[in-house]
């Protein structure tokens, strides 16, 4: 590491301390900000000061946040979404489509509009992109994270989870649908005055192998006035459909196809 003067150092911990932060003090000093840092380092130890990661964590600090994003982030987590918790390594990261490039738009929209000090990014996989936004406070703002995958634990909303949710419920709704769910146009024939002709209707499906999150969906479609059923196949009930006309119109009003 180059030396600096006493008297460098000296304005450099002098400034960090008023809370500039390292980067404008090694550009204001033109020194590494690696040297700034290592200097913070120093003088918190001989301070005796604990580092504590910043946050802006509403669970944490209690500030207010946009509960209209968190609705909808709340769907994209317990479809397509999971949170990476280690000792070195916190993110929140959801999956989605590599076309849809909406989807991906508003999926990190809403993380920045939750919280928005941690940094986000989009990682590119084959097919894929996943939005990741990196900080441990995820745990605290989805407590359905744990061991395991989620189908296999308990999933249930607390209770300032569930007011959110009654409050913006087609948030919520969306936020479902663009991660384990479609808008599909499906077809029939039928026979009229002898002629067979096709009939082509829209309809929602939702898929998701947790007995507790598919319940959350239809839970939320019923206090919204939504007609839905189940649609087996190959003898699972994995999958909830919205397929009655005017059901399907509020659907699209509110929720409509993934891009």
């Amino acid at each position: 590491m180059e030396q600096y003067s006493p008297s460098i150092r000296a304005q450099a911990i002098a400034l960090m301390r008023q809370g500039v932060p390292n980067r404008t003090v090694a550009e204001r000093l033109n020194i590494p900000r690696g040297t700034v840092g290592w200097w913070r380092s120093e003088d918190r130890k001989t301070r005796g000061e604990t580092y504590k990661q910043p946050t802006d964590c509403p669970r944490c600090t209690g500030r207010p946040f946009d509960e209209t994003a968190y609705a909808y982030l709340l769907g994209l987590y317990l479809g397509d979404g999971h949170i990476i918790s280690k000792p070195k390594q916190h993110h929140l990261s959801v999956f989605c489509n590599a076309t849809q490039t909406g989807l991906i738009a508003a999926a990190e929209d809403a993380m920045r509009k939750v919280m928005p000090l941690p940094s986000v990014k989009q990682r590119y996989k084959t097919g894929c992109v996943e939005v990741k936004s990196y900080t441990k406070h995820w745990t605290c703002m989805f407590p359905q994270h744990g061991p395991g995958k989620k189908h296999e634990r308990t999933i249930a909303l607390a209770p300032w989870q569930q007011a959110i949710i009654d409050a913006h419920p087609w948030e919520f709704i969306r936020g479902l649908i663009h991660s384990d769910g479609c808008r599909i146009i499906n077809w029939t024939t039928r026979t009229v005055a002898g002629e067979r002709k096709r009939y082509e209707y829209p309809r929602y499906l939702f898929t998701n192998v947790s007995d507790d999150i598919r319940k959350l969906y239809t839970d939320t479609l019923d206090k919204l006035g939504i007609d839905w059923t189940h649609c087996t196949r190959h003898g699972n009930a994995y999958n909830i459909s919205v397929a009655r006309k005017a059901s399907v119109a509020l659907m699209d009003t509110h929720v409509g196809p993934k891009h």
